[in-house]
């Protein structure tokens, strides 16, 4: 397609910071199109992020519109979905945004969409899956936004017990995005030194579990989660464009598991070009399978 022209559908709080975490920075995409099952909504956020145009650092066009819109599109970020409230964990979710992504999706590939799509919304790795078996499209353009949040987290946490920019921090978090996700560290590293060896036990212990529950800390303090996300969502875009085959620990298919889970990735303008194949400890084997295995639980809960 080579427009550089992206829909979001869904303007919620993480939809519309998508659009403006964009629009705040030089972008490689031309065009934004908004969509709402609240036609308004849509509309109003595209007349409030256009009034930004004249001083943002990217011209971006942004209108609101309809799923026929997705027709000449290259990627379809999908962000819309019933919300995670307080005490909910991403998984109670499933059913209620399976069945509404389904509609979303055959709606998509009526129009004649042949791009990439970007799920966000959660359980996101199961929807992801379900993203995929839904629109019939090779596995490597139906990408999840994965545990690249996470990861930052992760980075974050690690810079401030060691005193760097996060930039610096080399970290994964792995597996579901969710309660069961993994800390990699034994891949961990800042400018080559192991991070494993620069902080003791029970601060990685720590570590891993506040990046794991930041997300439930936010929502029981403000209701919900969304710069973040939305700035990660931006990366993973620009990435795909500009074909910068980066690695980046989306969701995608895993022909082994059979399942969607966040895993460090090679990303292009072709979408996934290949998950890593990358040597991890044998306890942290043991988590990642008993990550997947609540992932394919929650699949076979929902075929």
């Amino acid at each position: 397609m080579d427009n550089n022209k992206i829909m979001i559908v869904g303007t919620g709080n993480v939809g519309a910071s998508i659009a403006f975490s964009l629009i705040s920075q030089r972008t490689a995409v031309n065009e934004i199109i908004l969509t709402d099952i609240l036609a308004k909504d849509a509309e109003g956020e595209a007349m409030d992020l256009n009034d930004a145009l004249a001083v943002a650092p990217s011209y971006v066009k942004i209108k609101n519109g309809t799923y026929k819109d997705a027709r000449d599109c290259d990627i379809v970020v999908i962000a819309a979905g019933a919300a995670q409230k307080p005490g909910e964990t991403r998984l109670h979710l499933m059913r209620k945004n399976v069945s509404i992504l389904k509609g979303m999706i055959e709606q998509i590939m009526a129009s004649g969409f042949n791009g990439i799509f970007l799920v966000v919304s959660n359980p996101m790795d199961i929807m992801t899956y379900f993203a995929w078996k839904f629109s019939g499209l090779p596995s490597e353009k139906v990408i999840g936004s994965g545990t690249i949040l996470d990861s930052a987290r992760l980075r974050k946490r690690i810079a401030e017990h060691l005193n760097v920019n996060p930039k610096s921090v080399h970290a994964y978090q792995v597996g579901e995005h969710g309660d069961s996700e993994v800390t990699l560290w034994s891949l961990a590293d800042l400018g080559g030194a192991e991070i494993n060896k620069m902080l003791p036990e029970d601060i990685q212990k720590s570590i891993s579990e506040y990046v794991k529950n930041e997300a439930y800390d936010i929502i029981d303090k403000k209701g919900a989660t969304y710069y973040g996300i939305a700035t990660c969502v931006a990366q993973i875009l620009n990435c795909i464009l500009n074909d910068e085959m980066r690695v980046l620990s989306v969701s995608s298919f895993d022909n082994y598991s059979g399942t969607c889970f966040g895993w460090p990735s090679v990303v292009g303008r072709e979408g996934v070009v290949r998950r890593l194949d990358i040597k991890i400890s044998e306890a942290e084997g043991v988590e990642l399978q008993k990550s997947i295995n609540v992932l394919k639980t929650a699949i076979n809960k929902v075929k």
